[in-house]
């Protein structure tokens, strides 16, 4: 077992599955629904299935990674980040990819719910989100280590996720919809810019060219910065233009002012609290937006 493992740890596979990274799955659902709802077309059980659907993605996502990147020899004992559970031995290679492909089956399971209730739509983007989801850390052309992990970040998690959602209870696309899934898909992204930042000299030397490894920690900071910026850019402009209470989110700068500040300072392990601390501002501010909607 790798030095950093603390000594008193959550059952392996709870650590595999990655408690702090699963608000990234709940925010953009909890959106679509309440975007849904304001509509009066709330369809529960759909709902709740997209998402049981997209933590599973999620959890899959983050088994495939473990496993890749323990193969591609891209963790190694130097890490910092939280416990890998393939790289430090508490869970054998094979048994992560074989959780991981159940994982993923059981997700294809719940799509196909999904697709009786939305039809060929619903079909489209399921296989897109678990073909991606593989492709992020795994295949021929990972995407995470070709610099291209942020882009595909922000497209699953804001505009497939969050359209996706309203499409399973609508049976419809709204231009609104696609405007609101930005702010909460530029949040998402900045939780794996916060990743990335924080493995830059380990993914360097392993070969794993992330964003953050090609323009330098000064500019991924930057990145970071702007991602928090234009979310609250993109929700003050949507509530000039349609009203209500979509200005909630705005209660939410303060911690993001405190977020924005700390990228500046926080160094090594540090990162990892800045990490879950944008995964949970991510959370509060889908969650204060989908208030918005519906009151």
């Amino acid at each position: 077992m790798a030095d950093n493992i603390p000594r008193c740890i959550p059952h392996p596979w709870i650590l595999a599955a990655r408690p702090k990274t699963l608000p990234a799955a709940i925010a953009p659902v909890c959106l679509g629904t309440a975007m849904a709802a304001a509509h009066n077309l709330l369809a529960p059980v759909p709902a709740l299935a997209a998402l049981t659907g997209a933590l599973l993605l999620q959890i899959g996502v983050n088994l495939a990674n473990d496993y890749f990147d323990f193969i591609r020899r891209i963790d190694t004992s130097d890490r910092i980040g939280p416990v890998r559970v393939t790289q430090s031995g508490l869970i054998p290679p094979k048994r992560v990819r074989n959780a991981m492909w159940m994982v993923f089956g059981t997700a294809a399971l719940v799509g196909l719910y999904l697709i009786t209730e939305g039809g060929w739509p619903v079909a489209v983007i399921g296989t897109a989100s678990i073909l991606s989801a593989l492709a992020y850390s795994g295949g021929p052309y990972p995407l995470a280590s070709h610099g291209l992990g942020d882009l595909f970040v922000f497209i699953f998690f804001g505009p497939v996720a969050v359209c996706g959602t309203y499409y399973v209870q609508a049976l419809g696309f709204h231009a609104a919809t696609l405007w609101l899934s930005f702010p909460v898909g530029f949040l998402i992204t900045a939780i794996i810019v916060v990743n990335n930042l924080r493995d830059i000299g380990t993914d360097h030397r392993a070969g794993k060219r992330t964003l953050a490894v090609m323009i330098g920690p000064s500019w991924t900071k930057v990145e970071y910065i702007a991602l928090i910026s234009a979310a609250y850019v993109s929700v003050l402009l949507y509530w000039i233009y349609y009203g209500g209470a979509t200005w909630l989110p705005l209660l939410s700068l303060p911690v993001s002012g405190i977020l924005a500040r700390s990228i500046f300072t926080v160094a090594g392990r540090e990162f990892n609290s800045q990490l879950a601390g944008t995964a949970m501002l991510a959370l509060g501010f889908s969650l204060l937006l989908s208030l918005g909607l519906i009151i």
